[in-house]
C-alpha cells in the first residue's frame, strides 16, 4: 500500500477551485471566482509585445534565467512599489515568484516547523491557509471588525502565545471581506510587531484597486527592522495567465525565498517575465489600471445596491472601498455546513454560484458567511445574479 507524507492529511481540494468547475459554465452567473474580468485583458497590445520580444531577444526569452528573475523586470517593479505603495526598495531585494501564490508557499517553508503558530485575520485568504498546511502549523485567527485586525486582540495573543512565527495580513481589500485597515491601525501594528519581532508577510494584490479615498501607506513603508515580507503580482493589474508575482525583503530573508525557488522551480518563466516588462515600457500600465478600476467600482456599486435592496433582515454586507470582493454575514440558524450547502446547491439550480464563507476560517465555524466576487460578471448578469440569490436566502430561511 502507498504511504503518503503525513503532510497530506492536511491538505484538501481547495474548495473555490472545485466551485469554479461548475461555476465556468457559460450559463452560470459566477460570484464564486476572484478572477479578473477577461474582456480588460490587453489582448491585442500583449501580442505586439510578445512580437517584439521574440523578434528582439527571442534566444533570451526561451532560454532558463536567473532564479532572481529579469533585471529589467524587477527594477520596473521595485520603481513601481516606490510610486504607488511608498516602499523604498531596489532590484536587489526582489524575487520574481510563480504568482504571490508561490510567494506563500515559500513563506510556509521558510519560516514554519511543524506545530509552529501562524497567526492570521479571522477570515483571511483560503489560498494562503492551504499553502501553509502544507507546513502543519497551529492557526490562531486574531479577531476582525469593520477595519480589519483587532490590534488589543493581536496583542493579547502575543502576550499570551508561545513560537509565534509569522503573521499573515491582507490590509487591503482584504480577501475575502473586501475590509481595509486605516493608517491609525497600521501603525499601531507595526509598533507591536516590532516590540515582538515576528515576520510579516504583507500580501498585497489588490493595492492598487482603490476606487475612492486616500491609498494607505504599506506596512512594509512603515517597517524600520526589515521584518515585513511583501507579496505582489500583475494577476489583477495586467493577467493572471503570465503568473508573475514578487517578493520583496531584506537580504537575509529574501536569500531563504531564493534558496526556496531554486528548489522547487529554479525560476519563474523568463518569457513571461520579458514580455510584461516590455508591455510595461510599450504601454501605460497605470492608464490599464485606471480602466479596470472604474469598471470594477460600477460591478461593485450594481451589486452593493441590489444587495442592500433584496438581502432579508438580519443579513448585512461589508462595503469594501476597491478590490474584488464583498462579504455577506447570515443569521445564525445558517451557521451549518449543510444549511450553507443546501442554499449552494439550491442557487446552482438556479444558474448562480458563490463561494462558502467557512471555508475561510481555518479553524473552522462561522458556515453562516459567503464571499462575492464583482469583478468577473457584467452589471445586468450582478442585478440578476444577486437577487436570485437573495431570493433564495429567504426561501432557505
Amino acid at each position: 500500500m502507498v504511504q503518503f507524507s503525513t503532510r497530506m492529511s492536511q491538505l484538501k481540494g481547495s474548495a473555490i477551485r472545485e466551485l469554479l468547475k461548475i461555476a465556468t459554465q457559460p450559463d452560470i452567473v459566477s460570484f464564486a471566482g476572484g478572477m479578473p474580468a477577461p474582456e480588460l485583458f490587453p489582448v491585442e497590445q500583449v501580442m505586439e509585445a510578445s512580437m517584439a520580444v521574440l523578434k528582439e531577444q527571442g534566444r533570451a526569452a526561451l532560454q532558463y534565467s536567473s532564479t532572481e528573475g529579469y533585471p529589467r523586470l524587477r527594477q520596473q517593479i521595485a520603481d513601481r512599489m516606490l510610486a504607488k505603495n511608498n516602499i523604498k526598495t531596489d532590484a536587489d531585494h526582489i524575487l520574481v515568484t510563480a504568482g504571490s501564490q508561490q510567494g506563500l508557499d515559500f513563506s510556509a517553508r521558510v519560516f514554519l516547523n511543524p506545530g509552529d503558530v501562524v497567526l492570521l485575520e479571522s477570515p483571511s485568504y483560503l489560498g494562503a491557509v492551504n499553502a501553509f498546511k502544507a507546513a502543519e502549523p497551529t492557526f490562531i485567527e486574531v479577531p476582525t471588525d469593520d477595519g480589519g485586525m483587532i490590534m488589543e486582540e493581536l496583542e493579547k495573543i502575543l502576550a499570551s502565545t508561545e513560537n509565534v512565527k509569522m503573521i499573515y495580513v491582507i490590509p487591503d481589500f482584504q480577501n475575502p471581506t473586501g475590509r481595509t485597515w486605516d493608517l491609525d491601525r497600521r501603525h499601531k501594528f507595526m509598533e507591536i510587531v516590532n516590540r515582538y519581532e515576528i515576520p510579516v508577510v504583507e500580501d498585497n494584490p489588490y493595492g492598487e484597486l482603490r476606487f475612492e479615498g486616500e491609498y494607505m501607506p504599506a506596512l512594509k513603508s512603515l517597517d524600520t527592522k526589515g521584518l515585513v515580507v511583501y507579496l505582489g503580482t500583475f494577476s489583477k493589474i495586467l493577467a493572471p495567465g503570465y503568473r508573475i508575482g514578487w517578493v520583496c525583503a531584506e537580504d537575509e530573508i529574501l536569500a531563504k525565498y531564493n534558496f526556496m525557488e531554486q528548489a522547487a522551480s529554479l525560476q519563474a518563466s523568463t518569457i513571461g517575465q520579458m514580455e510584461t516588462s516590455k508591455w510595461i515600457d510599450m504601454f501605460d500600465l497605470d492608464g490599464h489600471v485606471a480602466k479596470i478600476r472604474e469598471v470594477y467600482k460600477k460591478r461593485r456599486d450594481v451589486m452593493l445596491d441590489t444587495l442592500k435592496n433584496n438581502l432579508p433582515e438580519g443579513c448585512v454586507c461589508t462595503n469594501p472601498v476597491g478590490g474584488l470582493f464583498t462579504w455577506v454575514v447570515l443569521p445564525e440558524s445558517f451557521n451549518s455546513e449543510e444549511k450553507m450547502k443546501e442554499l449552494q446547491m439550491k442557487c446552482i439550480e438556479k444558474n448562480v454560484a458563490f463561494v462558502a464563507g467557512g471555508s475561510f476560517f481555518p479553524n473552522g465555524g462561522h458556515e453562516n458567511t459567503l464571499r462575492l466576487n464583482y469583478s468577473c460578471m457584467p452589471e445586468e448578469k450582478i442585478v440578476f445574479g444577486i437577487t436570485t440569490l437573495c431570493q433564495t436566502i429567504k426561501e432557505c430561511m
